[in-house]
């Protein structure tokens, strides 16, 4: 039984993968190499600096949640610490994806050297998973109320009034966790842990910072993609807000192919080799270079921990003997 629990997030990415590919063979069989290539080379030096500070952004943000959810803790760690933690575990678990290699490793290892339990880490992930769906919701809301018709998009069949009362509702769901943390709700206990409901002021900078991060990561898309055709940030920021969440859901790593699928499906006013193009550089700049950074930082620190460990060690039997 085991052996096919962890078989099963695994073959599901695969089986998401597999899927979008052969989508992306129906809606890409007529585009060329030099077509690709072509609309790459198109994007202009202003677009691809402006896509680098967005992703900038979207990484600063990332570590603002790992920063509330310490606050939230109670630890007093340093920014940098933070900042270095957080840009190594999103880097690692967006591009490899979580059925292979959790974010939560990387925290465990990390702060677990500052002090926190494996308990108080499994809290911190959950509360910046929180925040993300947090993220998500609030920007989907407003997406629905501003661009109603989005909806059209992916299924032809709801009419604007779905998109107007689902972005409500949301925003109702929203407000209700602000006033549950206003109110104070009695704190989860189980065996391992104690989950308690944010403090208000926390609650309150969850919302300011949780969408930041998905602004700035549809940004790069956004800046990446051709003028012609182009539908406009907040149409590009909803079809991104669904094509990630469809990504994170199929744990197909890096979304790869889902991505591509759902972007290039959402918008047909657009050239195919351009979406193309500006998908290739977000997977650039906000996975394929993160990633590689992350491994040397991974490298670093696991060095660093073994001479500590031998170190230690060394000094042990010294004053044994």
């Amino acid at each position: 039984m085991k052996t096919v629990r962890k078989l099963a997030w695994p073959l599901i990415g695969l089986s998401a993968i597999l899927f979008s590919l052969y989508g992306l063979y129906h809606e890409l069989h007529g585009l060329s190499a030099a077509d690709f290539l072509a609309s790459l080379g198109a994007v202009s030096l202003k677009s691809w600096i402006l896509a680098g500070a967005a992703t900038l952004a979207a990484y600063a943000a990332l570590a603002a949640y790992d920063h509330l959810a310490l606050e939230h803790l109670g630890h007093r760690i340093s920014l940098w610490f933070i900042t270095v933690c957080s840009f190594t575990a999103y880097a690692l678990s967006h591009t490899v994806g979580a059925s292979v290699f959790s974010g939560a490793v990387v925290r465990y290892r990390a702060y677990g050297s500052k002090g926190l339990s494996a308990g108080e880490t499994g809290i911190l992930v959950a509360f910046c998973s929180f925040t993300f769906l947090l993220g998500t919701l609030m920007l989907s809301a407003i997406v629905l109320l501003l661009e109603p018709d989005i909806t059209a998009r992916f299924a032809t069949f709801l009419p604007i009034g779905a998109s107007i009362s689902t972005g409500l509702i949301l925003l109702a769901l929203i407000a209700l966790y602000v006033v549950g943390s206003l109110v104070g709700f009695r704190p989860v206990k189980t065996r391992w842990f104690r989950l308690e409901y944010p403090k208000p002021s926390l609650a309150l900078r969850q919302l300011l910072i949780a969408p930041v991060e998905l602004i700035a990561a549809a940004a790069i898309i956004y800046f990446a993609l051709p003028e012609a055709g182009n539908p406009g940030y907040m149409v590009v920021l909803g079809v991104f807000l669904a094509s990630f969440s469809v990504a994170l859901l199929s744990h197909a790593p890096g979304g790869i192919g889902v991505l591509e699928l759902v972007f290039i499906a959402a918008l047909p006013e657009m050239d195919p080799a351009g979406v193309l193009a500006g998908l290739a550089i977000f997977r650039l700049f906000y996975l394929i270079i993160p990633f590689l950074i992350a491994l040397t930082v991974v490298v670093i620190f696991e060095r660093g921990q073994f001479l500590a460990g031998r170190k230690a060690e060394a000094g042990e039997k010294n004053g044994g003997g």
